[in-house]
Order: structure tokens, then sequence, then C-alpha cells
């Protein structure tokens, strides 16, 4: 039997944009900008660092967002139903100050993210990224000792840990994104991508 392991993108697959709702609660909409606008992701988080500043908002603000946002409907019982089948990672390029409370809400599944720098009044000064190119190194290094993976995303940054695997999945993605990518299987609902996943394992 193979050991297999699933991995998993956060924002859009299993929760809304974080960012994006934060753009509406602060009402700034310069903030709804994501990967999908800006691929250097270095480029947009410094750039969203310097609205936050300019409008004197920190983690404090941002999180008080985050406790407001739920899963996307059905998450929580499509990844219970994964994990009871199989061992599953979520790799998101999201920091580890913004997903507790949603990996509370979750059942606290494993994730492999990044991380803010944080100063002693709350300002967000930077970020740590884990490793470059997080989600196709992570699925390599996951190769490399032993495992088979399956993954599946919905951005850009998902396509090369997506094309790397056994089995890779487009969920909830762009029309672009699907155009570019015909050869990829594109499933809108969690008992789609269910599926595909049981079958591949």
């Amino acid at each position: 039997m193979s050991m297999n392991i699933v991995c998993l993108d956060l924002e859009g697959v299993l929760v809304p944009e974080i960012w994006i709702a934060f753009a509406k609660e602060s009402g700034i909409p310069e903030l709804t900008r994501t990967t999908r606008d800006e691929p250097d992701y270095d480029k947009l988080m410094n750039w969203r660092l310097g609205i936050l500043k300019e409008h004197g908002l920190g983690l404090k603000e941002i999180q008080d967002t985050i406790a407001k946002i739920d899963p996307i409907p059905g998450a929580k019982e499509f990844l219970d139903e994964l994990r009871s089948l199989t061992q599953v990672i979520i790799i998101s390029d999201t920091f580890t100050q913004f997903a507790g409370p949603l990996m509370k809400k979750l059942g606290y599944p494993t994730i492999f993210c990044n991380t803010l720098e944080v100063a002693e009044d709350g300002e967000i000064t930077g970020f740590k990224m884990r490793i470059e190119n997080s989600k196709l190194t992570t699925v390599k290094a996951l190769q490399s000792i032993g495992y088979e993976t399956i993954a599946s995303g919905d951005s850009h940054n998902d396509l090369g840990m997506i094309r790397a695997s056994k089995a890779g999945f487009l969920f909830k993605s762009t029309e672009q994104i699907k155009k570019d990518n015909p050869d990829l299987p594109a499933f809108e609902t969690y008992d789609e991508l269910l599926a595909a996943i049981k079958k591949a394992l």
C-alpha cells in the first residue's frame, strides 16, 4: 500500500480569502489585491504592510476580523471525512498569527505556513517566509521521505504542487486559470473533490 498524503491550499479552498474579508471590514478596497493580481508575493505583502501602517492598523485589527470569518460551508465536514481516510496537510502562504483562529474552526488540522514579525505595540513590521516556493518545495520534501502526494488549490501558486503530485486538482479556481490549464481536472464542490481524491488514493 502506498503512503499517501493530501496537500491542500487554505484560502479560497477551505476558508474565504482573509485579506479580502479584512478589506471589506476595514473599508480599504486596495487590500482586496491577491496573488491573482500580483504574482510576486513579497511585493504584495510589503505593499499590504505599507497600507496597514498608513492606516494605523495592526495585528489585533486583522485578528478581530479573522475571528468573524467562518470556513466555507462544508469545508470542515470535507476535511473530517478526508482525514479519516488519509493524512492531510494544509500548505498555505498565510501566517500562523492569521491561521490560528481558523484552524480551531476546522478542528485543528496540520498546517504549514509562514510567520509575521510583530512589534510590541502590535504593528506588523515584516514577515518571514518558511521556505522559498513553499508549496512545491514542501510537496517535493514529502516525496523525498517516501510519500506520494495528492494536491489541490485554486491559485497560481498552487500549480507547482498540483503538477508535481501523482494526482492534482483545481478547486474553486478562476475561469482564467482553468482555461490556461485545460489538462487539470477542476471541481467546484467538496463532494466532487472528495470523490476524485478517493479515486487517487
